[in-house]
């Protein structure tokens, strides 16, 4: 385990529970932060024993981003020459890539907000499959209040979200969206009285979506992360190649029984797999 989160997997639904466990520093992000995400969202995915990833938090706040005392090392990024702006380049995609786990990962990952949604913990919840939050919850684009623009997903991925328009001025301007707005504008799917119940209801999602097949669940959001990026014709061309690869008449057929029955299905985990 470690400092930042905490993890548990239920090993009857398939759902894991990841938590942000520092409450008194707001859950921050130090730069340690980014690869442990990175390295338990994967070996959960390599395990295949794992259904759907929750994130959540504890304490008033999702996250307040980047902890700005991270900022006052900067002179060890200096880019005064050609060699340290490549090695900066370098550091950040390894940074981006920390959260690039999440989508890539085969499992779909739910993201409960409650309080602040700031900065880079808006990178996070945008790298999630879907986002909920409570009544009390807010989301900003923090990096433009510190003079710089944001770098580790939100201007990449706000956009595809939310229309185009508000994502500018929330870029721009670093202005609060709160949680009437986020459900308006299609960045939350649903918004939850308190933390409880906020906890309650993404719980509920999971489960729900755990008990699918998770062939099915892994096919669907590698189609949808691949139309998100490209034009129809040819995410319409991809999908002619996935389907060919995970259509699965033993796992239908037990999905039709499950559904009839109106019971659970029985379903295979994914297999291990191992890192490339």
């Amino acid at each position: 385990m470690n400092e930042f989160f905490d993890l548990a997997l239920d090993g009857r639904s398939g759902v894991a529970d990841l938590v942000l466990n520092q409450p008194a520093r707001m859950n921050t992000m130090t730069p340690a932060f980014f690869p442990a995400l990175r390295d338990a969202v994967r070996a959960l995915d390599e395990a295949g024993r794992t259904r759907v990833l929750v994130i959540r938090s504890s304490g008033k706040h999702f996250s307040a981003g980047m902890a700005l005392d991270v900022f006052d090392g900067f002179d060890l990024l200096a880019t005064h020459d050609a060699r340290a702006r490549l090695n900066f380049q370098r550091g950040l995609r390894g940074l981006m890539a920390c959260f690039d786990a999440l989508e890539e990962a085969r499992f779909p990952v739910l993201c409960a907000v409650q309080g602040g949604c700031v900065g880079g913990g808006l990178d996070l919840a945008l790298a999630c499959d879907l986002r909920v939050c409570s009544a009390d919850a807010f989301f900003t684009v923090q990096e433009i209040h510190i003079g710089m623009a944001a770098d580790l997903g939100s201007l990449q991925r706000l956009p595809k979200v939310v229309p185009q328009g508000l994502a500018r001025q929330m870029a721009y301007t670093g202005e609060r969206l709160d949680a009437a707005r986020a459900l308006t504008s299609g960045l939350v799917n649903a918004v939850l009285a308190d933390a409880d119940a906020l906890r309650a209801h993404v719980i509920d999602l999971a489960r729900q979506i755990a008990a699918k097949s998770p062939l099915a669940v892994a096919g669907s959001k590698i189609a949808l992360n691949h139309a998100r990026d490209h034009a129809t014709r040819d995410a319409l061309e991809q999908m002619t190649l996935l389907q060919s690869a995970i259509f699965d008449h033993d796992e239908i057929a037990r999905a039709i029984a499950a559904w009839k029955a109106r019971q659970p299905g029985e379903f295979a985990p994914l297999p291990p797999s191992s890192p490339v």
